[in-house]
């Protein structure tokens, strides 16, 4: 069972401005004359295919001119489009600096990504101390990703003090929130009764919801919660089908437990629990009890 560091910077917003961008017409109109938040909303719908052609360099030239005109959102994604290599050459030196100018002004994915190049030394020089700067900010605004990773470093004492009752505060703020590794991370404090008083069963709870998402260092301890009968009744089955899961998502240690908890099992319990494996795949991990 091991801590999850969320590395990989998002498109800030993209979620909800998938929702509520107006249309490529208007936007396009509007953006021509100049207003920054239509050319951020153009290059949304360029980088995502809304309504037209997917084309990542139309949406880089579209966030840069709105990120040019000092709108956040749009600095912030153009951190990302280099941070990726999408529609311009990879670059994390300009990655950086675009989400230190977004981050600047307040945006919380801005910050959380510009926490993300300190803690892992991309585009500036590594800083455990910036990047816990940076997603302090964004945490506090409740940016859920920056509340897991602001729990990893207290966890592991990286930038502050070590502190497990800090992780799990932030984790659970976090996990709450529907964050996968936060979920994982809350999981593995309860089982090991770090920060928190341990419970067996709390863990297996947090376990449960992130390997629901698919997270696969979660299925493959809750398979383990399984088959050592801790915070459930002991089922090797079910040990099998999320240690399973979590192989077929590419955990490699988890290929070896499965093999190991075949080996003991019946033909039969193990058919049923191949078949029950294929049927949670099938409905996204939702009908996997």
């Amino acid at each position: 069972m091991r801590k999850t560091l969320l590395v990989v910077g998002l498109i800030g917003g993209l979620a909800l401005a998938l929702t509520t961008v107006p249309s490529a017409k208007i936007s396009r109109f509007l953006a021509e004359q100049g207003v920054p938040e239509a050319q951020y909303n153009l290059g949304i719908i360029y980088a995502n295919g809304l309504g037209v052609p997917q084309d990542d360099v139309e949406a880089v030239k579209w966030y840069r001119a709105a990120a040019e005109q000092g709108e956040p959102r749009a600095q912030s994604n153009l951190g990302v489009m280099y941070a990726r290599g999408r529609g311009v050459a990879q670059d994390d030196t300009e990655a950086a600096r675009w989400y230190r100018a977004a981050a600047e002004q307040g945006n919380a994915r801005g910050q959380h990504n510009l926490g993300n190049s300190y803690a892992n030394g991309r585009g500036v020089t590594q800083d455990d101390a910036e990047a816990v700067r940076w997603y302090r900010a964004s945490a506090e605004q409740g940016s859920a990703e920056a509340q897991s990773n602001l729990g990893v470093m207290y966890a592991e004492g990286r930038g502050l003090a070590q502190d497990d009752a800090e992780a799990v505060k932030w984790y659970r703020r976090a996990a709450e929130q529907g964050n996968a590794p936060a979920q994982s991370n809350l999981g593995n404090s309860y089982a090991e009764g770090r920060g928190v008083a341990q419970d067996q069963a709390e863990a297996v709870k947090w376990y449960r919801a992130a390997a629901k998402q698919g997270l696969a260092q979660a299925q493959i301890s809750l398979g383990i919660m399984y088959h050592q009968g801790q915070g459930v009744p002991q089922d090797q089955g079910k040990a099998h089908l999320w240690v399973n899961l979590a192989a077929a998502n590419g955990l490699t240690e988890a290929a070896q437990f499965r093999d190991e908890l075949a080996a003991n099992m019946s033909t039969e319990a193990l058919a049923a629990a191949q078949t029950q494996a294929s049927a949670c795949m099938a409905t996204n991990y939702q009908d996997c009890d």
